[in-house]
């Protein structure tokens, strides 16, 4: 793959791309291009150009198949399978996330919590990042909504390196230095795998951008290796107070045949789940990242 410029410009008049910023520091809407055809060089890197600069970028009306989302996904990276799924419909590749399988692990979990008399945290935010389990994690996920809900169901993504910024000079350098947990085996061995738990630097380097990123992820019991634990819950509520922030955030609206591709190395994101019973779906495609170190 060539090399993309974040210098280049959202718009000019050599590409066919239609670029609409949708927040300041987060979030694009792109148009003039039709996702079922395979993309022009020129094309595919303007696309992972305006990935990187807005860490979300979301189409609209492309009723692509589920070949031609995995292939759309393939053009910027070689495709990650999660283990937790058994793929949808002869594609290994794609993860279906529904409404209906939400339920029975938030059932599993309260019943879970119960037997050790813990508390309930089913209403806790789970503000994530994908597989960041993961010693080198997916580096994109490209999401497709199948089954949409007329109302609800949005999906919030996080400015993750904004959020760092804007914390104040103090907590960064409490932060230098910190890894977090990140602990995804009670689902893997549910499925009959497993895998270490990984930590990460809490203020993270964006291996393209050089940003800081600001990288936690609230579904996978994060804890901060070093401190008290009373240190380690202060700072993680900071850094949940940085990412409900509205001025970091943006927020986007299914609609049948509207996609959404992210940087997962530099946005959080956030499922909004206040459509009832409602059997919502939509379809994730994980893009590999670059194995940092496989030469170790």
């Amino acid at each position: 793959m060539s090399a993309v410029s974040l210098r280049q410009a959202d718009n000019n008049d050599l590409s066919p791309l239609t670029i609409r910023r949708l927040q300041p520091t987060i979030g694009a809407e792109i148009s003039g291009v039709d996702l079922r055809q395979p993309l022009d060089d020129a094309t595919r890197d303007a696309i992972r150009a305006a990935v990187l600069r807005h860490k979300v970028v979301f189409f609209r009306d492309q009723d692509i198949s589920r070949d031609q989302h995995v292939a759309f996904a393939q053009q910027f990276g070689p495709i990650y399978a999660h283990p937790t799924t058994a793929g949808v419909d002869n594609h290994p590749q794609i993860h279906g996330i529904t409404a209906a399988d939400f339920a029975k692990y938030e059932k599993a979990r309260k019943e879970a919590a119960a037997q050790a008399g813990k508390p309930d945290t089913a209403h806790e935010d789970k503000y994530h990042t994908d597989t960041s389990w993961r010693l080198v994690p997916a580096w994109g996920a490209v999401l497709r909504g199948v089954t949409i809900p007329d109302v609800g169901g949005d999906t919030i993504w996080v400015d993750a390196e904004a959020a760092y910024n804007g914390l104040s000079d103090d907590v960064k350098r409490r932060l230098e230095g910190l890894h977090v947990t990140h602990d995804f085996r009670e689902a893997l061995n549910r499925v009959g795998k497993d895998y270490p738990i990984i930590a990460h630097p809490v203020a993270r380097r964006h291996p393209e951008t050089g940003a800081t990123i600001l990288w936690v992820n609230f579904s996978q019991k994060p804890q901060i290796l070093g401190l008290e634990l009373s240190e380690s819950r202060e700072l993680l509520a900071l850094i949940l107070n940085q990412y409900k922030r509205p001025e970091y955030q943006v927020r986007f609206s299914w609609r049948p045949h509207s996609l959404a591709f992210w940087d997962n190395r530099a946005a959080v994101h956030y499922a909004v789940r206040n459509y009832g019973d409602f059997p919502r779906v939509v379809e994730r495609v994980l893009i590999a990242d670059q194995a940092d170190y496989a030469a170790l």
